[in-house]
């Protein structure tokens, strides 16, 4: 039979990230044939967020089309 989990005093049940303030940073856009990844950094290169066709919800053939590396690009923005 299975223990009940029990939560343990003090500690939170999951930690926040903490969102960054950024003035500018850089876009990089890698587009294949096959999809499109849009990645924003900062100006020394770490990565604040990213997008993809595949991550918008686009599978197969339909990843490579510009109308869904456009909504790939909203996302990561």
């Amino acid at each position: 039979m299975a223990r009940p989990q029990t939560k343990r005093r003090g500690q939170r049940a999951s930690a926040r990230k903490e969102r960054k303030n950024v003035p500018s940073g850089q876009v990089h856009i890698h587009a294949s044939f096959n999809n499109t990844i849009i990645t924003i950094t900062d100006p020394t290169g770490h990565t604040l967020c990213w997008g993809s066709s595949g991550s918008a919800g686009f599978k197969g053939s339909r990843k490579s089309t510009p109308f869904a590396a456009q909504l790939a690009a909203q996302s990561a923005a």
